[in-house]
């Protein structure tokens, strides 16, 4: 398997202390939001005021109402309706965009970016497209702004004891992958969009690079045809279907998966991926604390063991990073990550490459249905396949 193993070792990172305002904050951040159409995210938002090196200088709503509601819960006084107005007043260093809509996503990032911001952080999923993403990429390594997409699980230090444990043999020859969404009423598509965008994620990470995708979108249990597509909540634009089955070839010889059935009845707790080995199984639980556990044993033995949870030290032992929880998913280590990526001129743990390629991914599972064959990565339309 191709690992790229992230930087979350540094002092600054794995930190226990949270930080206390500082009036002379090294970096000036601005803030997006837009009450009533995706709002301001999960927190992306207000964590700035919780690091020492970072001030909120300003932020924007186009909702008059949100816009001072906004401005009270992040202690500033300078408020916009128009993000362009205040990107181009204020000239903020980091600019966090935060509305979960994904269609307002490529047009404030670009904006950003184009104003001169050091980097920007970023509600998923990502935006809407390939050609969005590349309009973004090339605009921030034109501009040297670095992107970071808060898919929360990818900063998660668990996730390198994970890879060790792959590495040194724990669940003998990797097999498949497999991924879910939450399988709640958002099931299929929609699912596959706001929530198996973390879990795609993951699975690059892992697995490496998709080379192909096959699927099947179903609708009600019949194969989803042109009449079953419908605007999509949240800025997704076109979607289609309630259950959704995607197959994707990787480079690194592994074939993963990811499925979404609405209404599973599963509860939400297959939202995650299992690593499949021939000795044993890694469960990641999205969202979740523990993060990840361990299965001994052959998959397909019914005498295989009970699941071990995985800290930073291993398979059962004690975690030993204080509130690492709370600070992965408070987006503390997202965000100290992003400022570190800026100082040492690097790439972000998660940055616009890897948000691009999320967004190739669910494309291609929406493609090949089309199409109705395996589709190759990457796709020769940059388009939704719903023009």
């Amino acid at each position: 398997m191709k690992r790229r193993h992230f930087l979350l070792s540094s002092p600054l990172l794995l930190s226990s202390t949270m930080y206390a305002l500082d009036e002379n904050a090294k970096y000036k951040v601005a803030v997006i939001g837009h009450t009533g159409r995706g709002d301001y995210g999960h927190g992306l938002d207000y964590i700035w005021n919780s690091i020492d090196t970072t001030k909120i200088t300003a932020v924007a709503d186009a909702n008059d109402k949100g816009l001072e509601k906004a401005k009270k819960k992040l202690k500033v006084d300078n408020g916009f309706t128009d993000y362009r107005k205040m990107l181009e007043t204020t000239k903020p260093d980091i600019v966090a965009v935060c509305p979960r809509h994904a269609d307002q996503h490529a047009d404030m990032i670009k904006a950003a970016i184009l104003h001169g911001a050091k980097a920007v952080y970023t509600e998923k999923p990502y935006c809407r497209t390939p050609r969005e993403a590349d309009q973004i990429s090339v605009l921030a390594e034109k501009h040297n702004c670095k992107i970071a997409v808060a898919h929360r699980n990818r900063y998660h230090p668990v996730l390198k004891t994970i890879d060790k444990l792959i590495e040194d043999g724990a669940i003998g020859k990797v097999l498949e992958i497999r991924g879910r969404g939450k399988g709640d009423k958002r099931g299929g598509c929609e699912d596959l969009w706001v929530l198996g965008s973390h879990v795609l994620n993951l699975i690059n990470y892992f697995a490496g690079t998709p080379l192909t995708c096959s699927s099947s979108i179903l609708q009600d249990k019949e194969l989803a045809s042109v009449k079953d597509w419908r605007k999509g909540p949240e800025g997704l634009g076109q979607i289609l279907g309630n259950e959704v089955h995607a197959r994707y070839e990787m480079d690194s010889g592994i074939s993963c998966y990811f499925d979404s059935i609405a209404n599973d009845r599963a509860k939400g707790n297959g939202f995650g991926l299992k690593i499949i080995g021939s000795e044993g199984i890694i469960q990641i639980f999205c969202d979740r604390n523990p993060l990840a556990y361990y299965i001994e044993g052959n998959p397909f033995d019914t005498s295989a063991k009970k699941p071990v949870p995985i800290s930073t030290a291993g398979i059962g032992k004690k975690e030993v990073l204080n509130n690492i929880h709370k600070r992965v998913f408070d987006h503390t280590i997202p965000a100290l990550d992003l400022i570190e990526s800026i100082e040492q001129d690097r790439a972000p743990v998660c940055d616009h490459k890897q948000g691009a390629m999320t967004v190739e991914m669910v494309m291609a599972a929406l493609s090949s249905h089309v199409l109705g064959r395996r589709v190759k990565l990457h796709l020769e339309s940059k388009e939704h396949p719903r023009k």
